[in-house]
């Protein structure tokens, strides 16, 4: 199986690095660096935004919880799926009529920049890169149990790729590269969902009911509570919580909505996004039910207690069986495909944080928007490298350490301090610069405090109660928005919201 998977990789590597080599002859200015020329069309974006939120964790993580947990895992991609509706009803048209490249530009356009951006742009970079480090720490750890190299050695690997491919492709490559990998993914998903409704007569209910009459699984499998991580309601509604808005104001998935032409597109990338997420997360279920019962958790266990392993032995399970041809090799697909969406996943988190220290701090903080195209990119490719270098060195030194909360931390900062700020930029005339800047900056201390203090990091002993802080961090982070902004005044920022909302509605402008 390593040298199928193995060769698989290196085939998948070789036509990405084609597609980097084809991207870098087109990359000429910064609005192709970052926003692919803004020539993405709708269908192509929504492709590219389900290959950009459907990481190892979603690919092969949810379906290991369902397989150890039952139907608790399932919160995920429920909440996934329906968070791209926050993102289509609240910030995608007017995020692309603004005519920005980044969460930092929209905030900082009718607020005072010099106080705002800097902000803005430590608040993305941090964002960026917590939830990049554990995609590295997965790497090496899925490269160690399924390629049989060290896990240091592959996320050495994967690091280096993803620097290559923004280095030289910028978000063209990144954009193609998360198409090519979408397509993949779903194919694979789906082959393997027929293989696995095929072993139960194409019949969900027969699935259910070889569940429940399992005697190493039950009926529990099949009710909620079971996981400890949402074991009470307040729980499951706080994850939910975080996941939802806190998509809505993640950096790399924001500036997806820059590479349309129109708001049009924009709008088209948000529905075909919800619908290529919805023909995804439908299957998780299969996956991790049809794990539990066809290969057994006791089994998967033994082999990888993350149960990141589970939906690769289903493949070879239900494709053929160990040791067959068709086995090994679907099995090896699937892992191949496993890499190649964790690379896809860094490359996008790999752009936002360096277009969050070259573009928002260094072009128009440290050198006030005065610098030529040339110049600009070759900052912008500074800065990737630098990003993926401190990516290596960060996931290198957190390697035996649970780095689970690090992902949590990032989706609780997007909701708690950034998306506040910018819904009021777009929807509320009274926000002022100090309300905003007491809501970034305050939110994001109650998010990592929330984190730090939780039970993700103290255990037993943790101060705050809940995994994840989200019901309690985000009306948090609102209401310091508000109350800064109510109890200050900000003559430019009522005039310039009018401005922002013409363009936000129309779209006039955006261009200049």
């Amino acid at each position: 199986m390593n040298k199928l998977a193995i060769s698989l990789f290196l085939v998948l590597i070789a036509i990405t690095l084609y597609i980097t080599y084809w991207s870098a002859k087109r990359v000429k200015t910064t609005t192709d660096f970052y926003a692919a020329g803004r020539q993405i069309k709708g269908w192509q974006n929504g492709l590219a935004i389900v290959g950009e939120f459907l990481t190892a964790a979603a690919f092969l993580g949810i379906g290991g919880l369902i397989s150890f947990w039952g139907v608790d895992g399932q919160i995920y991609s429920i909440t996934w799926f329906a968070s791209y509706l926050v993102v289509l009803l609240l910030v995608a048209e007017p995020i692309r009529n603004s005519g920005k490249y980044t969460f930092a530009d929209i905030v900082s356009y009718r607020l005072d920049e010099r106080v705002i951006r800097p902000l803005a742009a430590v608040n993305a970079f941090l964002i960026s890169l917590m939830y990049l480090i554990p995609q590295m720490v997965a790497a090496g750890a899925l490269s160690k149990l399924l390629f049989g190299i060290p896990a240091s050695t592959g996320l050495v690997i994967v690091g280096v790729l993803m620097i290559i491919y923004i280095t030289f492709g910028g978000m063209v490559a990144a954009t193609w590269i998360q198409v090519l990998k979408a397509m993949i993914l779903l194919s694979g998903a789906y082959i393997l969902a027929f293989l696995v409704l095929r072993q139960f007569h194409f019949s969900v209910n027969a699935l259910f009911a070889a569940v429940a009459n399992s005697k190493d699984l039950g009926t529990a499998w099949l009710e909620p509570g079971r996981w400890p991580m949402v074991k009470t309601p307040i729980e499951r509604l706080s994850l939910g919580f975080t996941l939802l808005f806190g998509t809505a104001a993640l950096p790399h998935v924001l500036m997806r909505f820059y590479t349309v032409p129109t708001k049009q597109h924009a709008q088209g990338s948000a529905m075909w996004s919800l619908t290529f997420m919805m023909m995804f997360h439908v299957l998780t279920f299969i996956f991790g039910l049809g794990a539990a019962v066809l290969v057994g958790n006791k089994v998967i266990k033994a082999l990888d207690a993350g149960g990141n392993i589970a939906v690769p032995l289903l493949a070879r399970t239900v494709a053929g069986g160990a040791g067959t041809l068709s086995g090994e090799l679907f099995m090896a697909f699937l892992v191949a495909v496993a890499f190649i969406t964790i690379i896809a996943a860094t490359s996008g988190l790999c752009i936002a944080a360096s277009s969050a220290f070259s573009y928002d701090f260094w072009f128009r903080v440290i050198k006030r928007g005065q610098q030529e195209h040339a110049g600009q990119v070759r900052t912008a490719r500074l800065a990737a490298l630098a990003i993926g270098v401190l990516a290596i060195l960060g996931g290198l030194s957190v390697q035996h350490v649970n780095v689970a909360y690090l992902a949590g931390m990032a989706f609780a900062i997007a909701a708690t301090a950034n998306l506040p700020t910018l819904i009021f930029s777009l929807y509320w005339k009274g926000l002022t610069t100090k309300g905003a800047f007491l809501g970034m900056l305050g939110g994001a201390l109650v998010a990592v405090l929330c984190v730090v203090t939780g039970p993700a990091i103290m255990g037993k002993n943790a101060l705050f109660p809940l995994n994840n802080p989200g019901i309690v961090s985000v009306p948090i982070g609102f209401l310091l928005t508000y109350l800064g902004s109510v109890f200050t005044r900000d003559k430019v920022s009522a005039v310039k919201f009018r401005e922002l909302a013409v363009r936000s509605r129309s779209g006039l402008g955006a261009e200049s």
